[in-house]
């Protein structure tokens, strides 16, 4: 081998660790999110999706270099329904119920709701999901826009943002849904206004 041929050979040589680090995939991050409701809940999905799709604006590609891990823990229906007939059981007067989101209430929406309807209760709760599917009123956040907004912070902290020096954001908007027909099967009367 001639010495020129030799140089050149050692000289490929010598950057062929700089070209396979620079060929080399970004590191993959990983996100989980620990959801309160039935895996196949569409509240759920879309709010996932919802943070699925912000994160894609900001850069981050699921499989590329980001990985996110769902998790719905399971939630006891019989508990529910427990807890409810319990409370009109001790307090037969009992005017309403005001239902407070917890992985224990959202997944079990449906049967509070209706249940609620059945035993003829008035109930307010914490999302409009829970009016759609019947309940009489909802007051609170909107889910869907809480997950966009999340995927802001979490562009900030994979990008090396420390999470005790980001800004505590509340909701700016909040949605009040009143579900007339429910209102009007109770005898309540709403006014247009």
């Amino acid at each position: 081998m001639k010495r020129r041929a030799f140089i050149t050979l050692l000289g490929g040589a010598a950057s062929w660790p700089l070209a396979a680090r620079a060929q080399q995939a970004e590191r993959v991050r990983r996100i989980g999110v620990l959801m309160g409701y039935a895996e196949i809940d569409p509240a759920a999905q879309a709010q996932v999706a919802a943070l699925r799709q912000e994160l894609r604006k900001l850069g981050w590609e699921e499989g590329r270099n980001i990985r996110i891990d769902v998790r719905f823990p399971a939630a006891n229906a019989d508990r529910v329904r427990a807890i409810l007939m319990e409370l009109m059981s001790l307090r037969p007067d009992v005017g309403g119920v005001l239902v407070t989101p917890h992985a224990l209430t959202l997944t079990n929406r449906d049967l509070i709701v209706a249940l609620a309807a059945r035993l003829r209760l008035p109930a307010i709760y914490p999302l409009a999901f829970f009016a759609k599917a019947g309940g009489l009123i909802s007051y609170g956040f909107d889910p869907v826009i809480q997950f966009q907004e999340a995927a802001g912070y979490v562009d900030r902290i994979l990008r090396g943002a420390k999470p005790a020096d980001l800004p505590v954001q509340y909701p700016t908007k909040l949605q009040l849904v009143i579900n007339l027909k429910t209102a009007k099967a109770l005898g309540l009367a709403i006014p247009e206004t």
